[in-house]
């Protein structure tokens, strides 16, 4: 049987990241101009400290029309309970973790490192590119 491949041959390397100190606003505005639906929130070492979706956006956007106070950081509503994937863990395990997840995408490490991010779709065009082989 040949080796199946690992996330760290799909995930995307370019991310965008936020800072915990950034505007919730500013962040809002990141996402939807790079028309993505969440992004990993780093330190200033570079260390995976949570991870920003659309619907934590869409939490502060409701404070705002409830309370007319639009604003805060990221840090005040991005998750901190980070569930990741090693980069060299084989992809069929990968969408196993994705099956039994509500997440659609997830920070990817190396020796501790954020090194990427894979998502469902990634998970998807490799389980297709077995089929294939």
């Amino acid at each position: 049987m040949t080796e199946r491949p690992t996330v760290g041959t799909y995930m995307a390397r370019r991310l965008t990241t936020l800072s915990p100190d950034t505007e919730i606003n500013r962040a809002v505005a990141v996402l939807l101009e790079r028309d993505i639906s969440g992004a990993p929130v780093v330190d200033a070492n570079g260390s995976l400290v949570g991870m920003l979706s659309m619907r934590d956006c869409l939490q502060a956007a409701l404070k705002d029309a409830y309370h007319q106070e639009w604003g805060g950081t990221v840090a005040q509503y991005m998750a901190t309970e980070i569930e990741t994937l090693d980069a060299d863990l084989d992809i069929v395990r990968a969408a196993e973790r994705f099956v039994a997840s509500r997440y659609r995408r997830f920070p990817v490490m190396a020796n501790g490192r954020l090194v990427g991010q894979i998502s469902r779709s990634d998970v998807l065009k490799a389980l297709t590119e077995l089929w294939r082989r």
